[in-house]
């Protein structure tokens, strides 16, 4: 491996310039490989040179080089490996050309769908939650600032909140299918501590994913209420036919005051099924729109571009 320094850049001496070199060779990438390639680095730096007590910071970065890899190829592995596992689990794409019909009925083929469904009824519980932890959080803080306990328990508030953020995350990139972070947000833990603390009020995606947290309650509220509608709706079309032809229970499919089961209106029956079948495609269909929207919010507001 080729770790001698380029004319431009001459191999990092220190941690801070070999993650800042890093973040340099991955601008542009998606800032959720972003955050994780860099909160890697630091990990394998920082316990290589614990390995190593003694030695100078700068060679031991320089050994790093060597096995770990200079900034440039660490980077370029981290696109590669992303390609590779983002083609390894990316659904099989559909032939182009295809009809409407077969790209209306598709959708049911597309594993993602269901985890956006399935997202949308999770969405009421993880709501509520999200919007209580938050809700409840910022009432006690903000009630007990003025006190010696009001500020670590801010602090404790506010670190909670990212956790929360990734846990979030690793939620959306199961049943969304959008990239999130895998790893906690990097921050350069050689900085003094009340530097780390200013960083943490003065980051603007604290406060964007406290944001989510409350926009959270109404999401999941419409989402759970939109989910459970349509598809009940369409089941109950697709059954209601069935159950009625069968006599079960005394069933009566009424519309306007006219008995569709009474002398010749059988003939809505064939009707009413299409009609749930369309119905649940239609919300297969809806899912997915409500799955890539969520994903989109959730990218902006709880992933912190480390490269900007």
């Amino acid at each position: 491996m080729n770790t001698r320094p380029s004319p431009e850049r001459p191999l990092p001496r220190t941690i801070p310039e070999y993650l800042e070199q890093l973040r340099q060779a991955l601008a542009g990438a998606d800032k959720a490989m972003v955050q994780d390639a860099l909160y890697d680095a630091e990990e394998y730096l920082r316990a290589e040179l614990a390995a190593n007590p003694g030695r100078p910071e700068a060679d031991v970065i320089a050994d790093v080089a060597g096995s770990y890899g200079a900034p440039e190829e660490v980077a370029d592995i981290y696109r590669e490996t992303e390609v590779t596992v983002n083609r390894a689990l990316r659904p099989p794409q559909p032939p182009r050309g295809r009809s409407l019909a077969a790209r209306f009925f598709g959708v049911a083929a597309d594993p993602y769908t269901y985890g956006s469904l399935f997202y949308m009824l999770l969405a009421l519980a993880t709501g509520v939650f999200y919007f209580t932890w938050a809700v409840t959080g910022i009432s006690l803080s903000g009630g007990l600032i003025i006190l010696i306990i009001g500020v670590p328990l801010l602090l404790l508030f506010l670190m909670s909140v990212r956790l929360l953020s990734l846990v979030e995350g690793r939620i959306v990139e199961a049943l969304l299918g959008v990239r999130m972070p895998r790893r906690p947000l990097y921050t350069q833990r050689d900085k003094p501590w009340l530097v780390r603390i200013k960083e943490l009020f003065t980051d603007l995606r604290t406060w964007s994913a406290m944001a989510y947290m409350l926009l959270m309650l109404p999401l999941g509220v419409a989402y759970f209420s939109v989910a459970i509608t349509l598809v009940s709706t369409a089941v109950g079309l697709v059954l209601a036919p069935v159950a009625a032809m069968f006599g079960l229970s005394g069933y009566m499919l009424n519309v306007n005051g006219v008995d569709l089961m009474a002398g010749r209106e059988w003939w809505w029956l064939p009707l009413l099924m299409l009609a749930g079948i369309v119905l649940l495609f239609l919300t297969l269909h809806l899912a997915r729109v409500v799955g890539r929207f969520h994903g989109w919010l959730a990218k902006h507001l709880l992933v912190r571009d480390p490269v900007v």
